[in-house]
């Protein structure tokens, strides 16, 4: 029987019927023979309403006091789901991430785990029973409650099985695995019975939101195998795993695309030595992610620099590159806050980029859209296209690769054994 770690997100548990539904889940793997480690979010919009609550009575809270106010919600569920456990007669015990021994830097509100101390962990499973842990937070050096950020249940799963030497991460969510594209924008989207480590680290970073990148990246640096299942339905869902795509496969697993991208160009630098630290270190002290970057040659000698940000990060990027282009003698900083940026993935890419990049651009202008920025990555080429054509775009695309069609491998038995898939 198998050692698992299973994991809740909010919309899994966002009433007291919903943290029942998880109880019967985990008691009915834990007859199966199982040892099981479950890690749940707070209910639903929890997070949210002590935000709201932070910020009604303190609009600039401290973040240590922040996170002290976030972490009662997780806190609210893994008491809540122990109860349901033991009424059910199945014998659990609840962990915040202190007790769970989640040991991580001291960065309030977006804190990083250095280690975690899993004896208590162990001594559960020991006594048969379920350890009921908080995802999204830890404790520092110091005994401070610190939170995790965003996607901090999934990397809490993900490092706890790593602790225990789990052998399977689940991700239970509100969708049944990991899929081509976006069902809503592309009905004829397959879920994958399989994707690597590699492709799935791309695609999160790009847009899908079924796993966050923190917890994939983790994951591929520990080596644990994680599975994407639904909560609400039987299935073995989607594994992601460390196992190389097959050669003769598919050309590409999946589109990934996020709407919430701005795009900033500089225009008329001076084509000199460390400009382009000029020009990104002051975002960087702003904490601001820069992705697509495109450099032009002018010619009149000068170049021109374009990039994308999070939409979020928009008007907080312009105000400091204003400044320093003018600093740096630039002509001129222009921006459009309405762009998509839409990502092709897949192993395949790395055998053929040139023809990757003819067809998604073939296929872009057979539908009359202008590609305003293209990168390529290893095993990924990304285009950034106005917004208003981003769901026509994918929909292309995804037809266009033919990612409707299930490859035939013949690889569906090595995917993970019967008694791991019989606890979905």
């Amino acid at each position: 029987m198998a050692l698992l770690v299973q994991k809740y997100g909010g919309t899994s548990v966002t009433s007291p019927e919903h943290i029942g539904h998880v109880a019967d889940r985990v008691a009915a793997a834990r007859q199966l023979g199982h040892r099981i480690v479950v890690v749940v979010s707070a209910m639903g919009e929890e997070t949210d309403r002590l935000n709201a609550l932070a910020q009604a009575t303190n609009p600039a809270p401290r973040p240590r006091e922040l996170d002290v106010l976030l972490a009662t919600g997780e806190q609210a569920t893994i008491a809540l789901l122990a109860m349901a456990l033991e009424r059910r007669g199945c014998a659990a015990r609840s962990f915040t991430g202190a007790q769970a021994g989640i040991r991580t830097d001291a960065t309030h509100n977006r804190a990083r785990i250095e280690s975690i101390d899993p004896t208590a962990i162990r001594e559960a499973l020991a006594n048969k029973q379920v350890a009921v842990v908080a995802g999204f937070q830890g404790v520092d050096a110091n005994g401070n409650i610190t939170t995790i950020g965003r996607g901090g249940s999934d990397t809490t799963a993900v490092a706890l099985a790593a602790a225990i030497g789990a052998d399977e991460c689940q991700i239970c969510t509100d969708v049944d695995g990991v899929y081509t594209a976006d069902p809503r924008i592309v009905p004829a989207a397959r879920r994958l019975d399989r994707i690597s480590m590699e492709e799935m680290l791309e695609l999160s970073g790009m847009g899908s939101k079924v796993l966050h990148p923190r917890a994939v990246e983790y994951a591929g640096r520990h080596r644990v195998p994680v599975r994407v299942v639904s909560t609400f339905m039987s299935g073995d869902g989607t594994l992601v795993d460390h196992q190389q795509s097959d050669m003769e496969g598919p050309q590409l697993v999946g589109i990934a695309c996020n709407r919430d991208e701005a795009m900033i160009t500089v225009s008329g630098i001076p084509d000199q030595s460390g400009i382009g630290a000029a020009l990104m270190g002051p975002l960087a002290d702003a904490n601001i992610d820069v992705d697509m970057v495109v450099q032009n040659q002018g010619q009149d000698g000068r170049i021109d620099l374009s990039f994308t940000v999070q939409r979020g990060d928009h008007d907080r990027a312009l105000r400091r590159l204003r400044q320093t282009a003018d600093e740096l003698s630039a002509r001129s900083v222009s921006a459009n806050d309405k762009i998509a940026k839409i990502s092709v993935v897949g192993a395949g890419v790395r055998r053929s980029h040139a023809g990757v990049v003819s067809k998604l651009c073939q296929v872009l202008a057979g539908e009359g859209i202008d590609i305003r920025m293209l990168s390529t990555a290893e095993i990924k080429v990304s285009v950034a296209v106005d917004e208003k054509y981003l769901e026509l775009a994918v929909r292309a695309l995804h037809d266009a690769f033919q990612l409707d069609r299930a490859e035939d491998t013949g690889s569906e038995d090595r995917h993970t054994d019967a008694d791991t898939k019989s606890a979905v």
